[in-house]
């Protein structure tokens, strides 16, 4: 015995490019201030360096170095920027690189 169950057909599904903007805003909203931070961490960590500020807070180890934290600040600096677009066109564009089209 062949038993046959028939589903009816749901909505079509449809691709649409900028799905997901609010999130792509929120997370720039929020990687800003930690681009900022990152940027003041650096800064000071090369102040220190050169006797200009301060005792760095971080002694040692691998974010002791203000050449960690400076790409750091960078790239999420440039992050925060593509999501920013990306929430408002829908399009992801990163900064700095050119698209073919």
């Amino acid at each position: 015995m062949i038993v046959r169950i028939r589903l009816s057909k749901g909505p079509q599904f449809r691709n649409r490019s900028g799905k997901n903007r609010a999130l792509a805003q929120m997370l720039a909203a929020l990687m800003t201030p930690a681009a900022l931070m990152a940027y003041v961490l650096a800064f000071w960590r090369l102040g220190a360096d050169m006797r200009l500020a301060g005792q760095f807070a971080i002694e040692d180890g691998f974010f002791s170095h203000w050449q960690v934290w400076l790409p750091m600040a960078v790239g999420l600096s440039m992050a925060a920027s593509a999501l920013n677009r990306y929430g408002r066109d829908g399009i992801l564009r990163i900064p700095g690189v050119r698209s073919r089209a």
